[in-house]
């Protein structure tokens, strides 16, 4: 981890979760937000550590992740640029619940707890946009836990490939780059098991890989 340049109210209101906020309240946090950036592989955040400030992405990708003492690892999440990570534990007190490590390299902005609160008390639409953040986190878990206990490997990728992709130019595209190996870490599977649906959904022609881009060209069937 090196140090960044300091943060301007421009790259801020470019965050949509601080887009909210009044130009003097963006005034004052660049005052006192801290800018980091971090070379792929390295740690962001370590499960068990204290919670001490909100983690904002500017640029790269990150795995939000979760191992045990074998070092078997699940993969809750993988974050983009814009995305938040951290804000359960400013809230509740908690320890991190969960590791974060860069993908590639990675550039953040970190919010401290007293002022994270801050912000969230003197600006609802901003309290709002955590609140339905949580609420989708807590729904992604939920259907990862059904799709862990009522879905075969088949129904996990083709769920987690449909829910991942994003209309571009009128197709259905995944453009996160996933590897097989993240796509197992995220639905509880072998690599090899990925491949084996993988390959079964291109030679099927329900999906067609453009480079690191996974395009669905016809709707995927799920079990019931």
């Amino acid at each position: 981890m090196s140090a960044s340049p300091p943060v301007s109210t421009l790259l801020l209101r470019n965050v949509p979760l601080l887009s909210v906020l009044s130009e003097s309240e963006l005034v004052l946090l660049t005052k006192v937000v801290v800018r980091k950036s971090y070379v792929r592989g390295s740690q962001i955040l370590r499960a068990g550590d204290p919670t001490d400030s909100l983690y904002i992405l500017i640029s790269g990708r990150a795995k939000v992740f979760m191992s045990d003492l074998d070092g078997k690892e699940v993969i809750l999440a993988i974050l983009g640029p814009n995305e938040f990570v951290g804000e359960m534990g400013l809230i509740d007190n908690s320890t991190r619940s969960a590791s974060v490590m860069a993908l590639e390299s990675c550039e953040v902005v970190c919010i401290s707890k007293s002022d994270f609160k801050r912000c969230l008390a003197e600006n609802f639409d901003m309290a709002m946009t955590v609140m339905r953040g949580l609420v989708k986190r807590l729904r992604d878990a939920d259907k990862q836990v059904g799709s862990l206990a009522l879905m075969d490997v088949f129904g996990r990728v083709a769920r987690l490939l449909l829910e991942t992709a994003e209309i571009v130019d009128g197709e259905k595209v995944v453009t996160r780059k996933l590897s097989k190996q993240d796509i197992a870490r995220m639905i509880g599977a072998s690599r090899e098991m990925v491949s084996r649906v993988m390959k079964h959904l291109q030679e099927a022609g329900y999906i067609e890989l453009r480079g690191d881009n996974v395009v669905i060209r016809e709707n995927i069937p799920l079990p019931d």
